[in-house]
């Protein structure tokens, strides 16, 4: 699978473009401080630690407390888990809740055709 491909399927999986590069970067070379990884991927330095921070909240990345810090990726087998366990969670949301919004569906239909 190519790198592309790789990236390409962490989107489909719910991280945006920049979140996916960046998380590859840091699996891929290695512990970096968010100026190695905007030198080398040449994304804007705001929208690195925009992207780092969420991949924290998400727990794809950690950083130490030195200064500049540095960031880590977990492992990739680890980032798939976590993110097929997300999309668990939201088709499981989705199924829950599958028998309400059918009711406000049908209720709307119902109502455009007494206007009608």
């Amino acid at each position: 699978m190519s790198l592309a491909r790789i990236i390409e399927a962490l989107v489909s999986l719910g991280l945006s473009q920049t979140d996916a590069e960046v998380y590859v970067h840091l699996a891929t070379i290695g512990p970096a401080t968010a100026r190695d990884i905007t030198d080398t991927l040449a994304i804007n330095t705001r929208q690195i630690y925009r992207s780092l921070k969420r991949l924290q909240n998400k727990g794809i990345t950690t950083a130490n407390t030195e200064r500049p810090s540095e960031f880590s990726a977990v492992p990739f087998e680890e980032l798939l888990d976590l993110l097929i366990e997300v999309k668990k969670e939201q088709a499981q949301t989705l199924k829950e809740s599958k028998k309400e919004v059918l009711s406000d569906w049908h209720n709307i239909v119902e109502e455009n055709s007494e206007k009608s």
